[in-house]
């Protein structure tokens, strides 16, 4: 095992998209930074993009075998990790081009979601997460400042769903808007597991930006979405823990 002084990143699904602009921003604030990616080929490219602080990790959320794998790269090629950005997350994998999200909302609705459909989301969105975050937490607990960041989303908060005059509370479904409520849920329960060791653990909502995940119909840029992630990223002793935020402040659970 090698142990670098530099501090370690790593940021899952951060071959494009938001976890590509949160992995070169981390790695603009000194950090090596672990662009993990499900191709490697592909993460290799945007570890290229970010420079010489970057290191394609090839890492499917789905795939035990591909998380243990990671884990012992890091282990034995770094020897550290400070920071975890569990980014990697699916809407769907069976909405049609040109489907808009209202209709997508109408065929998965509770009473006729496929359950195929609801399993897949939940695989990466929820239980990859836990899964990554279980492999990495040895290295973590071995950090002097280490800090767990779920990249969830607003659409998972079950309080302003719950309110009347919420307008997107109509296409609150089982899919992923739950997926990222089962998130905070895990993200709250990480925190409160892990405060005793210093171990940070935040929920945050990187807000609508234009990306895959919403066929590029969000009204933000990568940049604008990567600030609140980046910034629970950096935070010391003091930061903040078991928080669920956006860039416009703090988001009920």
């Amino acid at each position: 095992m090698v142990m670098q002084n530099k501090p370690v990143a790593l940021v899952t699904g951060a071959n494009k998209g938001i976890g590509l602009q949160i992995a070169k921003d981390l790695a603009a604030h000194g950090f090596t930074v672990l662009v993990g990616s499900r191709n490697l080929e592909l993460g290799e490219t945007a570890a290229q993009s970010i420079g010489a602080d970057a290191r394609a990790l090839q890492l499917d959320v789905t795939d035990q075998s591909s998380i243990a794998a990671a884990a012992e790269r890091v282990h034995s090629e770094l020897g550290r990790l400070d920071v975890l950005v569990n980014n990697a997350a699916i809407s769907h994998t069976r909405r049609p081009p040109g489907m808009s999200v209202e209709e997508y909302a109408k065929s998965t609705l509770p009473s006729n979601v496929s359950l195929d459909e609801l399993r897949a989301v939940f695989e990466t969105n929820v239980f990859g997460v836990v899964a990554v975050t279980q492999a990495m937490l040895p290295l973590l607990r071995e950090a002097p400042s280490a800090r767990i960041v779920n990249v969830s989303s607003g659409a998972g908060s079950l309080t302003m769903n719950a309110a009347p005059d919420f307008p997107w509370r109509s296409i609150y479904g089982p899919v992923y808007p739950a997926s990222k409520t089962a998130l905070n849920a895990m993200t709250l329960a990480m925190a409160i597991e892990l405060e005793s060791t210093g171990i940070k653990v935040n929920a945050v909502s990187p807000g609508f930006a234009a990306t895959a995940l919403n066929n590029f119909a969000g009204t933000l840029t990568v940049q604008q979405a990567a600030r609140e992630p980046v910034r629970l990223a950096l935070p010391g002793p003091d930061g903040p823990t078991g928080t669920f935020s956006g860039e416009n402040g703090p988001i009920p659970w």
